[in-house]
């Protein structure tokens, strides 16, 4: 989905539609509407979505960049630190996207959270960019290393399959 989707609008909605639309959205899923933890989770989630989405039509309806949802680079860091060692993959990746720079080490995190979210060919891509802004480091290549393997062993039919019969019986979490 585009951002405009996201929001409920068409392509090519103007500013006041894009503040309109997220500002009804929010409204419907924020997450102290909610009682259940499990509830909240999914409407924080949501709302991070939602977020993701305003800034992204906002900048394609206005033509310039908008900061909106942007973090240092070290907070952003450390909260996906925090979410994926809670094994909060999609919750974590949004958040490391929140970083306002980019660095090695951000590369580095993106590829542990693609490489347990079983997308190796991402995750060996980021950890590879790792390598490349910090060749000296030897965690990074261990990290594209352990990617690419696994790039390899799950392009092989039986592993195919062992993932498939697996994903039936024991079915990832759902963020």
């Amino acid at each position: 989905m585009n951002a405009f989707e996201v929001l409920g609008l068409q392509m090519g909605a103007d500013e006041a539609q894009v503040h309109q639309a997220y500002r009804t959205r929010v409204k419907a899923c924020h997450p102290d509407q909610f009682v259940d933890r499990g509830d909240q989770q999914k409407a924080q989630e949501e709302l991070i979505r939602l977020n993701l989405a305003y800034e992204e039509a906002l900048r394609l309806s206005s033509g310039r960049k908008v900061g909106f949802h942007m973090v240092p680079a070290e907070q952003a860091k450390a909260i996906a630190r925090r979410l994926l060692e809670q094994d909060r993959l999609e919750s974590a990746l949004l958040q490391l996207g929140r970083a306002d720079q980019k660095d090695d080490e951000w590369y580095y995190l993106q590829g542990q959270i693609l490489l347990k979210m079983h997308q190796y060919g991402s995750a060996h891509q980021a950890f590879r960019e790792a390598v490349r802004r910090q060749p000296g480091n030897n965690e990074y290549h261990k990290g594209a290393l352990e990617a690419a393997i696994e790039e390899k062993k799950h392009q092989k039919l039986a592993y195919r399959v062992m993932d498939w019969a697996g994903g039936i019986f024991h079915p990832r979490k759902k963020m």
